[in-house]
């Protein structure tokens, strides 16, 4: 599968059902069908990663999924290779034990390989998604096109057969599963957390139900929402923090010493990597503290100005320009935050490189609208309905760095080219356990903090006025900053005004008009223009909104910046083969809440981490995520990534 077809249909951000039991109508059968020339691992991945695509979009569900098959794939292979250590087969996990006692295959060694890891993955995946029709019924279709029997049910592996083997492994996966803190078995809901805030109708202006600006906040909706298949799902409620205490989760390479707990109404919360807290606003005065939450969530709304196609500007998206930012250059204080995020310098995309190193000649430029790049950035990595989700994502691209002409299959860059089942193998368990750790470290920092959503931020603050000027209407230390050209207030005369001048005093933004100005997303682009910011709306659909979960710390940030890392240490290499990686978005063929982009987009990058930074960046322009919730999220990933690729040093022979 190429890296197009991987992502062409992932359109809006992350959103799980407002009721968490409630499973969606059956949908059509999930199809895919098995490629003789890819390995068996590679294409049970693609049937995995195909199964995510019409489940709910939940990233740390699929994170945990994506990593305990491929820990499984890989426990299935150590019985048949020489020298590396399994997982769990034959060991204790935590206190899990998954007794072994050896295994002699009645066939070849091959044919019993492919078999174990196939009835391994079906055997698992059936009880993962036996609550799904459409998905195991294309299980099944898959498994028989492979040539298998499905009726066969022994766990006997003493006996010879590799098909009892596979059972029994993925029986010990089911039960290590069951006890691993995901309350699997109540359908990943939360034993304790509660948000302290009421929802939010973003329907209406304003934000009136809030409690606490700086905590989490629901959202309301009173028809439906679209879930990750496109389906619309009923509900008259608030919808709920997924994954409030994956914290609880058993990693896979984290331990204690990179854990703090702490105690909130009685209960713990255990936090890997705190990276502290992030900036708060205190309603009732102005400090420095409140002065970093003005800035960082009034700068979602400025960067959502560049999302209009037909304002003129052009930007070179080559690696020739952007990219090569560098952990060293990522800001260290408000001051350089700021600096860093600036919208008209753009340092947070990067200088760029002088030459690809392969070629050694300069990248050609790739000039394209400024509004086309960011509206393609943000859907492009936005990971939601009939994606992969964000650790999904990452596995595609690997998958397609796999697939590359010019890339040799040698673990870290070294030593021989390794056959493609080993490949697979060893990197789908090293990616899969930096996305189970990025999951758990992110998560465990979302629920702690709790963090607001700039949708929730930007219109209290619009509902209390202006924090700059005490001798102007609407002052208040809650307020958004005046900044000209950006947020001013409406005065008498102004077309936000209103018939009876009622809007006379209130804030407006010029930013991104939101869904209100769609009427047919075939053809209508919201475009950009004042608007008064107490109706100020991410760059999102009406039925979706924002994430449902806390903000801080970014989990696009976390996922990428660790997948970026693994990838360099599995390929031995920063830089996509041949020095380029690149994304075809269609002209008016690929947005889908609104037309574009106007031109054909191809997004480019030299590096993993180039394409890890835009993702991070992506979030702001999408609209949900600030400036603090990135940067703390990128950090934590790289130390997962450094974590995780020692860990897997002591399973893999030298």
């Amino acid at each position: 599968m190429s890296l197009q077809q991987g992502f062409i249909a992932f359109i809006i951000t992350t959103v799980l059902t407002a009721c968490p039991g409630l499973q969606p109508p059956a949908g059509p059968m999930v199809i895919y069908h098995p490629e003789a020339s890819q390995s068996v691992a590679r294409n049970w991945n693609e049937m995995l990663l195909q199964v995510i695509r019409n489940d709910f979009a939940r990233p740390v569900v699929h994170a945990r999924n994506l990593f305990q098959t491929s820990a499984l794939m890989y426990d299935a292979w150590t019985v048949f290779a020489d020298g590396d250590k399994p997982y769990l087969l034959g060991q204790t996990v935590d206190g899990f034990s998954c007794p072994f006692s050896g295994f002699e295959a009645q066939t070849s060694l091959e044919a019993a390989r492919d078999e174990a890891i196939s009835y391994a993955m079906y055997t698992f995946l059936q009880k993962r998604f036996e609550n799904r029709p459409n998905i195991n019924q294309g299980i099944d279709r898959f498994f028989l096109e492979l040539g298998y029997d499905k009726r066969f049910l022994s766990t006997d592996y003493q006996s010879g057969s590799a098909a009892a083997l596979g059972n029994y492994l993925a029986d010990c996966m089911i039960r290590f599963a069951a006890q691993d803190g995901a309350n699997e078995l109540y359908g990943y809901t939360n034993n304790y957390y509660f948000p302290i805030n009421r929802g939010l109708d973003a329907s209406l202006p304003g934000n009136p139900n809030i409690t606490d600006p700086n905590r989490w906040q629901p959202l309301i909706f009173k028809e439906c929402f679209v879930d990750q298949s496109g389906q619309c799902i009923f509900s008259d409620g608030e919808t709920q923090f997924v994954g409030a205490e994956w914290g609880n989760v058993r990693p896979f390479a984290l331990s204690n010493a990179d854990m703090t707990s702490y105690t909130r109404d009685d209960q713990s919360y255990k936090v890997y990597y705190d990276p502290g807290s992030p900036p708060h606003i205190n309603p009732q005065a102005f400090d420095d503290s409140s002065e970093i939450y003005a800035w960082t969530m009034s700068t979602v709304a400025r960067w959502s100005a560049d999302l209009d196609p037909s304002n003129g500007k052009m930007i070179d998206i080559s690696p020739g320009n952007i990219g090569n930012v560098g952990i060293e250059n990522y800001p260290s204080s408000f001051e350089e935050f700021q600096q860093f995020y600036d919208a008209k310098t753009y340092k947070a995309l990067g200088s760029g490189y002088p030459l690809n190193p392969y070629t050694q000649k300069p990248y050609e430029p790739n000039l394209v609208p400024l509004g086309d790049f960011t509206r393609v950035l943000a859907e492009f990595w936005a990971d939601g309905p009939d994606s992969e989700t964000p650790p999904g994502h990452w596995f595609v691209i690997l998958n397609y760095v796999s697939d590359h002409p010019a890339f040799e299959k040698r673990f870290k860059g070294e030593g021989p080219v390794l056959d493609a089942l080993e490949w697979d193998i060893k990197a789908y368990f090293t990616l899969g356990g930096a996305m189970h750790d990025a999951a758990i470290a992110a998560w465990s920092v979302k629920g702690w903090y709790d963090y607001i959503r700039p949708i929730s931020a930007i219109r209290y603050m619009a509902d209390h006025g202006q924090r700059s000027d005490p001798t102007l209407p609407n002052y208040s230390p809650a307020g958004l900053p005046l900044i000209p050209g950006f947020s001013e207030l409406v005065k008498e005369g102004d077309a936000l005004a209103g018939n009876n001048n009622e809007n006379v005093g209130k804030l407006k933004i010029y930013a991104w008009r939101g869904p209100a100005a769609i009427a047919n997303p075939v053809v209508d682009t919201a475009g950009v223009g004042w608007i008064l910011a107490e109706n100020w709306w991410p760059y999102q659909r009406p039925n979706f909104i924002t994430p449902p979960f806390a903000g801080y710390v970014s989990g696009h940030s976390t996922f990428s910046r660790a997948a970026a890392d693994i990838m360099t240490y599995l390929t031995g290499d920063a830089y996509f083969p041949g020095g380029l990686g690149e994304f075809d978005a269609p002209k008016n063929d690929f947005l889908v809440f609104e037309e574009g982009p106007s031109q054909a987009i191809v997004l480019q990058w030299a590096t993993y981490q180039d394409a890890s930074d835009q993702t991070s960046l992506s979030r702001i322009w999408g609209g949900i995520h600030p400036p603090a919730d990135d940067i703390p999220g990128r950090i934590i990933g790289e130390k997962i990534a450094n974590l995780v690729s020692e860990k897997v040093e002591s399973y893999f022979k030298n």
